[in-house]
């Protein structure tokens, strides 16, 4: 499973119409192959800035997938002109527990 992580910088005074827009605008990501879950959540000291967790089963399922799919543009369309500037994307697998009490592994 990966991770998809993005701090989505939104213009102040937009995040009434953003959170209204991204209402929209999940079903479009939600029924993609390799779609496996999606929470946004808003920042409480900076609280224009959400952030956005998708769970995919494979980097391939978001950036071949999701963003070369017909439904793509339509996100895009929905959600992007509310950032300032443009969200930073990136990938993140889990890191497996360590020993009993929470240590990693060395390597």
């Amino acid at each position: 499973m990966i991770r998809e992580h993005a701090l989505l910088p939104v213009r102040p005074g937009q995040e009434a119409a953003f959170e209204a827009a991204f209402v929209e605008a999940r079903p479009l990501i939600a029924q993609q192959p390799g779609f496996l879950d999606l929470t946004l959540s808003r920042g409480v000291e900076s609280s224009s800035t959400y952030l956005l967790l998708v769970e995919w089963e494979s980097v391939e399922a978001h950036e071949e997938g999701f963003r070369r799919s017909a439904q793509f543009p339509r996100w895009r369309e929905l959600l992007h002109h509310f950032y300032e500037p443009k969200p930073v994307v990136e990938h993140y697998v889990e890191v497996p527990a360590g020993s009993a009490d929470g240590t990693l592994p060395q390597h």
